[in-house]
């Protein structure tokens, strides 16, 4: 019997006990193939010996030191890698645990911006249907997805959705990706306007959607003509890059493939790779400077903000990815990827759309391709192929609700970025023969 609270009551676990590169080793020897890297985590694979050596230096010397008394040089040589490589004036940066911390921080500091700039009627958030931003209760209000939200509503604080940018479902017959991303331009803004211009505090977004949606990257200029509404309005654009930043989409910053600098930035797995916990918000040099004229503290904190060991990982991870120039492989492997999918899944009748950008890669799956309507959500598709391919021994992140938060199903793809022609193979070859096991059985 097993005394830990599993996220799953009723489902058996095998027992992980070591990693080797791209594949995860169980108890009794299995290898899985990580195809999804946990839930976009893995960048850099397992047990990297650079990082396990940083880790151990770093703990040697310093493992923690509270954050209210000292800094570290873990903390600062990692906020000087990402400030010098982020987009516009992101110059400042606060390190927490994870994904949902670094946006809670980010609505806090947002919050406290306006309070502390003479705004502090500005409260409302806006984010987009079908958004996930965490688990924390600040995060889950934010995100648009309904089936997480559902229970808690009554604890959940107010906010706002417009449509999210998800051309497969959301563009209309004869529209083109330049009209499409004005619509959804001009509905943000109709939004801001219903709400109050002088009330609204912030937009909320994930620049690629991550496992909400499955890898959906907005059209082109949509971005763009979201940063002129929220400057138009005085707006904060907060993008959310935990699982879709870092690399994953073939630059360390997805803001900066979309041609934006947002006031606030999120990141986390990819980060640090899962060697240790770690998360961070970035924040521009003109809403850091506003808390110093005021108040002269930012009035937020966790006990792990900062943590060194964390840090030292995190940096360690990055220098790894830089100096290895892995970037340059998430992009090959990722068109590699794309084209094996495509073939041998993009002809299947229940494969309604292959899509992503670099490793990061979805697939959603539909009952008529045509109509492009969602199977039942009573068959538990995404549930019944991730079985079969952890079967299979290969990790994917199948999910349910793709559409509105009940019907439709897709698989999440997010593989290390050391992955090599023969892993791409092998990922295609396995997630192919899961999906057409279970639909043989429908």
């Amino acid at each position: 019997m097993s005394h830990v609270l599993h996220r799953s009551l009723v489902q058996s676990y095998p027992v992980a006990v070591k990693g080797e590169g791209v594949y995860l080793i169980d108890s009794t020897g299995k290898r899985y193939l990580d195809a999804c890297g946990g839930a976009a985590v893995s960048c850099l694979g397992h047990s990297d010996p650079a990082v396990i050596a940083a880790i151990q230096r770093q703990v040697a010397e310093l493992a923690y030191a509270h954050s209210a008394f000292f800094t570290s040089e873990p903390m600062e040589q990692l906020a000087n890698f990402l400030t010098a490589r982020a987009p516009g004036s992101l110059d400042y940066v606060y390190f927490v645990s994870g994904g949902s911390e670094a946006i809670e921080s980010a609505l806090k500091l947002a919050r406290q911006y306006y309070v502390e700039k003479g705004e502090p009627e500005r409260r409302h958030i806006i984010s987009r249907r079908q958004s996930y931003h965490g688990n924390t209760l600040g995060a889950l209000a934010t995100g648009g997805n309904l089936w997480r939200r559902s229970q808690f509503e009554p604890l959940l604080v107010e906010t706002h959705q417009v449509s999210p940018c998800y051309a497969y479902r959301e563009m209309r017959p004869g529209e083109t990706e330049a009209v499409f991303a004005r619509r959804l331009a001009d509905e943000l803004e109709s939004k801001i306007l219903e709400l109050g211009a002088d009330q609204v505090m912030a937009f909320i977004a994930e620049p690629v959607v991550g496992a909400t949606l499955g890898a959906v990257p907005p059209v082109a200029d949509y971005f763009r003509l979201i940063r002129r509404v929220c400057d138009r309005y005085g707006v904060l654009l907060i993008a959310d890059e935990v699982m879709c930043g870092m690399g994953r989409t073939g630059s360390l910053f997805v803001s900066a493939q979309e041609q934006i600098e947002p006031d606030i930035l999120c990141i986390a797995k990819g980060l640090g790779a899962g060697y240790q916990p770690i998360g961070a918000t970035l924040v521009s040099e003109q809403i850091v400077r506003t808390l110093r004229e005021g108040s002269g503290f930012f009035q937020h904190g966790h006990t792990y903000i900062g943590h060194a060991t964390a840090c030292a990982a995190a940096l360690a991870v990055q220098q790894q990815i830089e100096s290895r120039q892995l970037l340059s492989q998430v992009v090959s492997m990722g068109r590699k990827l794309h084209a094996g999918l495509q073939s041998q899944l993009g002809d299947l009748p229940y494969i309604g759309d292959i899509r992503g950008r670099g490793l990061f890669r979805g697939i959603e799956l539909v009952r008529d391709r045509d109509s492009r309507t969602p199977f039942s959500p009573e068959l538990k598709l995404h549930a019944r192929i991730k079985a079969k391919a952890m079967e299979l021994g290969l990790m994917c992140y199948p999910m349910g609700g793709t559409v509105n938060g009940r019907d439709g199903d897709h698989i999440l793809l997010a593989p290390p970025f050391i992955i090599d022609d023969g892993h791409v193979d092998q990922i295609v070859d396995r997630l192919s023969a899961s999906i057409q096991h279970v639909m043989r059985g429908i």
